[in-house]
């Protein structure tokens, strides 16, 4: 699916006074949040939508400063911003109770609704949460140098010097050695990208990595030990949040779901769709 065809089947509804576009399902099942990653959108989960818009309710939202949303500029843009938009997303839409598939950046973003949700005994109730790649835990993340420098005091200045070959030797790198990105991917990428002028958001956006690490005394406690059930669908070949990542999961948590998918890096939801489908279904079933 085309992202303009994405953008076609969308809506856009207002949260806290921000424009946000939410690609939404019509199935009567259970309310499935889908929280895309950094630097891209929702459309992330276009491969995989098909066969859970059977089986669920699902709500996939851009997230402010990303894809289609609102882009607000300058703005001090955090997780937990982002997770207070998301809870009011889910009373606007009705949904009491759901289920989480995160990755990447909205790994972080779910890793704050269940902390949340130990604090605060307020609906929407999650059931369940099944992670993709991302860094749950900030000391076994691996950043790329881009996204470091960009992140930094100075990243503005390397804003203007951002290109679309910058975006596809980045994701080169960081896809399994078997998924080589086509052109049109690579367009589509960079077009939400800088739809709304959301290149000039990157370094604001990034601040991110330091909020993993401000909030890990209240993000790490819910993986370890949380009501309802998690799974990790890991991309091993992933330089970022890989094995390594997983592994460290395991350390700490022995009884640990985790599914690792061979030869798949940082995007399993592109590079294997069937694979996480199955993984994510087996998960529910």
């Amino acid at each position: 699916m085309t992202i303009q065809e994405w953008k076609s089947a969308g809506t856009i509804r207002e949260v806290s006074g921000y424009r946000l576009f939410v690609r939404e399902g019509r199935n009567h099942g259970p309310p499935l949040l889908m929280l895309h990653g950094f630097p891209t959108a929702s459309w992330d989960w276009q491969k995989i939508w098909p066969r859970l818009s059977r089986r669920f309710q699902l709500i996939a939202p851009d997230f402010l400063g990303f894809g289609f949303s609102e882009k607000p500029y300058p703005h001090a843009y955090s997780v937990t911003e982002q997770a207070d938009l998301c809870r009011q997303l889910l009373t606007l839409i009705g949904a009491s109770r759901y289920h989480i598939l995160a990755h990447d950046y909205g790994n972080s973003v779910a890793q704050e609704l269940m902390a949340l949700a130990r604090e605060q005994d307020k609906a929407p109730r999650i059931l369940s949460v099944a992670f993709l790649n991302g860094g749950l835990f900030p000391e076994a993340h691996q950043p790329r140098l881009i996204q470091s420098l960009l992140a930094s005091p100075a990243g503005f200045l390397l804003v203007p010097f951002m290109s679309k070959s910058t975006l596809r030797r980045t994701f080169n790198r960081i896809f399994g050695p078997d998924y080589h990105l086509s052109e049109s991917e690579v367009d589509s990428f960079w077009q939400l990208l800088q739809y709304h002028r959301g290149k000039r958001c990157i370094p604001a956006l990034l601040r991110y990595m330091e909020e993993r690490v401000e909030q890990r005394h209240r993000w790490v406690p819910p993986l370890l030990d949380s009501p309802y059930p998690i799974r990790l669908i890991n991309g091993p070949e992933d330089p970022i949040s890989g094995r390594h990542l997983a592994e460290h999961y395991a350390n700490l948590r022995p009884d640990a779901d985790i599914v690792y998918i061979k030869g798949v890096g940082h995007y399993p939801q592109i590079e294997a769709p069937e694979a996480v489908l199955d993984a994510f279904l087996d998960f529910h079933t």
